[in-house]
């Protein structure tokens, strides 16, 4: 189980990491303090998983660079948390400017597993300084190469919502490159065009999104996972679908706060 949700954590949760700038346009940053969201993660009918994102109400000085502060929070649920209790934190701070990241953590509780780390990214050395402490209070200091430009799992999804779609045409891939531990993954992300979903809160236009997916024995197939944004300003991350070797699991957004703009619904 602890296995399993770190995983939904990394790919589900986090919607990837992008450095891959080119062929790619941007739009203006269209989430701002306490924007806030709320998912479900279940198989099926059972909930097994909650995750919060919510952006700081306050700026940080990080790296001489003004950031933002982004959280997620996850926590296993129900049936789940008597197996194995779970309670994670990621944070990021994402450089208000550039829109990369400047800084993260993490603080992992997962079963008897505890990790506290916090990575420095340090562009003018191409480096990523990660200090971390386990269980049992042992500290390590690690550096680690990394390219201009670097995300970390949770400046991702958010780097994801201000990605110019309306520029690319079905079919379209574009690399990822996201920095986990230590080292960089490169995966590649199909758009798959515009469709409308129903969600908890009416009809809405979205935009699809499929991650091309190497052999493993977590995910059944290439194209095991789904995501979905918003096609409006905000581009929310409404839901994501994943076959895996346990079977499907499902993301779904249950609730928002202090969006930037209007949710867009179709009648």
């Amino acid at each position: 189980m602890k296995k399993i949700f770190g995983i939904v954590f990394i790919v589900i949760f986090s919607f990837f990491s992008f450095t891959n700038r080119e062929n790619i346009e941007l739009v203006p940053i269209n989430y701002g303090p306490k924007e806030a969201f709320e998912f479900r993660l279940h198989y099926g009918f059972i909930t097994a998983g909650e995750a919060k994102l919510e952006v700081s109400d306050q700026l940080y000085y990080v790296n001489k660079k003004i950031c933002y502060k982004v959280t997620c929070a996850g926590k296993s649920s129900g049936s789940f948390d008597l197996i194995t209790r779970i309670r994670d934190t990621w944070t990021t701070y994402i450089d208000t400017s550039s829109k990369i990241s400047q800084k993260s953590s993490r603080d992992i509780e997962e079963g008897k597993y505890r990790l506290k780390e916090v990575v420095q990214f340090n562009y003018t050395a191409k480096k990523a300084i990660v200090d971390s402490e386990n269980k049992s209070k042992n500290k390590n200091h690690k550096e680690f190469p990394i390219i201009t430009g670097m995300q970390d799992i949770v400046s991702g999804a958010y780097y994801l919502r201000v990605i110019d779609f309306d520029k690319m045409k079905v079919g379209d891939m574009f690399e990822v490159n996201a920095f986990f531990e230590d080292k960089i993954f490169i995966m590649k992300i199909r758009y798959k065009g515009k469709e409308q979903i129903k969600t908890d809160f009416g009809k809405i236009n979205a935009i699809r999104l499929a991650p091309i997916m190497p052999d493993n024995g977590l995910f059944e197939g290439e194209n095991s996972i789904r995501l979905w944004l918003s096609d409006d300003k905000n581009k929310l991350p409404l839901k994501i679908q994943a076959d895996m070797f346990v079977g499907a699991v499902e993301v779904d957004l249950k609730a928002h706060r202090n969006l930037k703009y209007p949710i867009t619904f179709t009648k």
